[in-house]
């Protein structure tokens, strides 16, 4: 019941993206009684959703790369080296779990401007990268803690080093959860609003969201293309998240249970 109801919404936003406007206020009905879909096509077209999802897609492809790269190597020096300062230095970073990115836009922007990166797609990457590493750092250290010393002190004595270590042994090991980090920044990514806002000025950089938001302004009326622009935003990361939905429960559980 649970399942159909989270689904409901999902169903009819297809259906009704490909029915006319004067159907959908005839009334809610499941099966179009025709099938429009030029909605897609013109929605398309209209609202210059290539340029947009491009730029999404370019985003958070970036972005998910940069967190899983420095997160993994952040999470194993954490799990696994011993240096000074290394708790103080994670539960500093855990801190960050509780500050909203809102909060620090206003220093965020300022430090933009210092280093030339407004109105860039780096000064929006970096960001992004940074707002979701204190989440992904803390589940694959979590992971990384769990797994057996015994295999890295074996590769060890056959003359591996450390990254060697990490990079054959531990990162393959790790895939459950660096496919949970990966869903989890590519969603984060992809329904980003606020801060291209705030850092982009130039319309041709936009991501998809923005699009979405310009097309509802001057569509609002037309429910047909609004459900056509609503599908073509949702689809891509609905069928991201069934790619890597068997690894997700298993990442984030990874570590909760012993023996």
């Amino acid at each position: 019941m649970w399942a159909a109801a989270s689904l409901l919404p999902v169903v009819y936003m297809l259906s009704a993206s490909m029915q006319s406007t004067q159907e959908i206020y005839a009334g809610v009905r499941l099966l179009p009684a025709s099938w429009h879909w030029e909605n897609y096509t013109q929605a398309w077209r209209q609202a210059s959703f290539g340029t947009y999802l491009g730029n999404s897609v370019l985003y958070t492809a970036t972005a998910t790369i940069g967190v899983l790269l420095v997160s993994s190597c952040a999470a194993y020096a954490f799990s696994r080296l011993r240096f000074p300062g290394r708790n103080l230095i994670y539960s500093t970073l855990l801190v960050f779990l509780f500050i909203p990115v809102p909060g620090a836009f206003i220093p965020l922007y300022v430090v933009l401007v210092r280093l030339g990166l407004v109105d860039t797609r780096l000064g929006y990457i970096l960001p992004l990268v940074n707002s979701c590493l204190p989440v992904a750092v803390f589940i694959l250290r979590r992971f990384f803690d769990e797994l057996p010393r015994e295999i890295e002190e074996a590769a060890q004595v056959d003359g591996a080093g450390r990254l060697s270590v990490y990079w054959r042994i531990a990162l393959p090991l790790a895939r459950p959860a660096i496919a949970t980090v990966a869903i989890l920044t590519i969603l984060s990514c992809w329904n980003e609003f606020v801060l291209a806002l705030v850092v982009f000025s130039d319309a041709g950089k936009m991501p998809l969201q923005v699009g979405l938001q310009t097309f509802q302004g001057t569509y609002f009326a037309n429910y047909g293309l609004m459900m056509a622009a609503l599908s073509i935003t949702t689809v891509p990361v609905v069928l991201a998240y069934l790619a890597f939905q068997r690894f997700i429960i298993r990442g984030i559980m990874a570590g909760a249970v012993k023996g």
